[in-house]
């Protein structure tokens, strides 16, 4: 194979997997309902895109060229696309992304993140520990990091760090040598119906760990996950007596934090995260977990930590003057939700929370509008947007309001997306956050630059 199409191209884990072919000289192009930021800088690094999803659209050199052709597509992708149609009438060769990760992981030691909360950042933490180091990492990412400005790290060694990401039971083609997973909590419910199914699902990952490696598993991930590896286990916490855990933490008035790493061979003293959090203390504990477990030598890891920058759209602050502070987060699970407003409200502890939340997806909305509503009561104003739907058709009788109904803080408001600039303009905050993983995202520079 010497070309890629990409259907879903926009992506953040298609966009990575376009970057690396692109990378290994392959002639990549693909197709995208919407234009973004990371289109328009893939188009800028060489990589056609169209936007129309039609045949009239796919490039000539995907169309004359059957036997030399992949065809990469996102479970996102509609079953009516008209280019879907086009390539698997034609009998091109057609693999889902989870598929395409699973390849090229085949020939690299993968050191993977799972679970339904964190695994970005702690993959992308991971990423920059290994590529700070010696030992070096292709990695592919679920966020832009902000120290490699890309979701992608190319190198030509022996490890691969991935975030292996549960919907569609995607993450099941991988087999890493070393894995942690994050949290377990009930999410995707549209895939797995129920929790129990996808704690089952989480278990045949644990499963697939290589009898030689490791999984690392949050205290409070299910007990299930520990009885199906068949690998060495070692558990993690923020500050839990665990395998890895923190110790003596000391917050900073930056909200970093210094604290002392323990491990199952002693411990590493005074580290500190680049950036503030408790969560994201958690997750780099994570992240360093598995780079002490693949042998990566302490000073480079404790030196990493302090340099990590963060991930875009992740507890991301974008804003921070005495008159204001303005932080975008890509929460969009209740649980999440409660985590990023305690970690913001302990950053923040004398100012007034407004979060503007946008729901994704119906089924999500419909599964969990009373815990939602119960994460929003926690902040002293709620605004919120439409749901965005995504794949989804709408549900009838789930809407935002569902979510609102069922607030007990009378603080919050329904608005819709083309009036919440002039209401953000019309209003004084003092931390504002946007949430949500719809397209929340295209107001953020635009709140940005009006806040500075």
């Amino acid at each position: 194979m010497s070309k890629v199409y990409l259907i879903g191209i926009g992506g953040i884990g298609m966009s990575a997997l376009a970057r690396y072919y692109n990378s290994c000289g392959y002639y990549v192009a693909g197709y995208d309902k919407t234009e973004s930021k990371l289109t328009d800088e893939l188009v800028k690094e060489g990589i056609k895109i169209t936007y129309i999803d039609s045949l009239e659209t796919i490039p000539l050199e995907i169309k004359s060229s059957l036997e030399n052709t992949l065809i990469i597509y996102t479970p996102a992708i509609p079953k009516e696309s008209v280019q879907l149609n086009y390539f698997i009438d034609n009998n091109y060769k057609i693999i889902k992304r989870s598929q395409a990760l699973g390849y090229i992981a085949q020939n690299k030691t993968t050191l993977a993140v799972a679970g339904t909360h964190g695994k970005t950042t702690t993959s992308t933490i991971l990423a920059y520990i290994f590529n700070y180091s010696t030992k070096k990492a292709t990695s592919f990412l679920g966020g832009i990091s902000k120290n490699f400005n890309s979701n992608l790290v190319v190198d030509n060694g022996e490890y691969l760090v991935a975030e292996a990401d549960e919907y569609d039971r995607s993450f099941l083609q991988l087999f890493p040598k070393i894995a942690a997973v994050t949290s377990t909590d009930s999410d995707h419910l549209d895939i797995y119906q129920d929790s129990k199914t996808m704690i089952k699902s989480f278990c045949d990952f644990v499963s697939q760990i290589q009898i030689d490696g490791a999984a690392i598993l949050h205290l409070d991930t299910d007990p299930e996950l520990k009885k199906h590896a068949k690998s060495r286990v070692y558990s993690y916490s923020y500050s839990r007596e665990s395998d890895f855990y923190g110790k003596n933490h000391i917050k900073k008035n930056d909200g970093r934090i210094i604290f002392d790493l323990v491990h199952p061979n002693g411990k590493i003293k005074d580290c500190q995260l680049g950036i503030g959090g408790e969560i994201n203390t958690e997750n780099a504990i994570a992240a360093a977990a598995i780079a002490i477990t693949a042998g990566v030598d302490h000073n480079q890891i404790k030196e990493a930590l302090l340099n990590f920058k963060g991930v875009e759209r992740r507890f991301d602050i974008r804003v921070n003057s005495d008159k204001v502070v303005y932080i975008d987060d890509y929460a969009h699970h209740p649980n999440e939700l409660k985590a990023a407003i305690r970690s913001i409200r302990d950053l923040f502890p004398n100012k007034k929370l407004t979060g503007i939340f946008q729901p994704h997806l119906y089924s999500r909305t419909k599964d969990f509008y009373k815990e939602f509503a119960q994460a929003l009561d926690s902040l002293d104003y709620t605004i919120l947007m439409d749901i965005y739907p995504a794949r989804e058709k709408p549900i009838e009788g789930v809407s935002s309001k569902l979510i609102l109904d069922n607030m007990l803080n009378n603080n919050k408001l329904l608005i819709s997306k083309e009036n919440l600039i002039d209401y953000i303009k019309n209003n004084e905050f003092e931390v504002l956050i946007t949430f949500g993983a719809g397209d929340i995202d295209r107001f953020v520079p635009i709140i940005e630059e009006y806040l500075k």
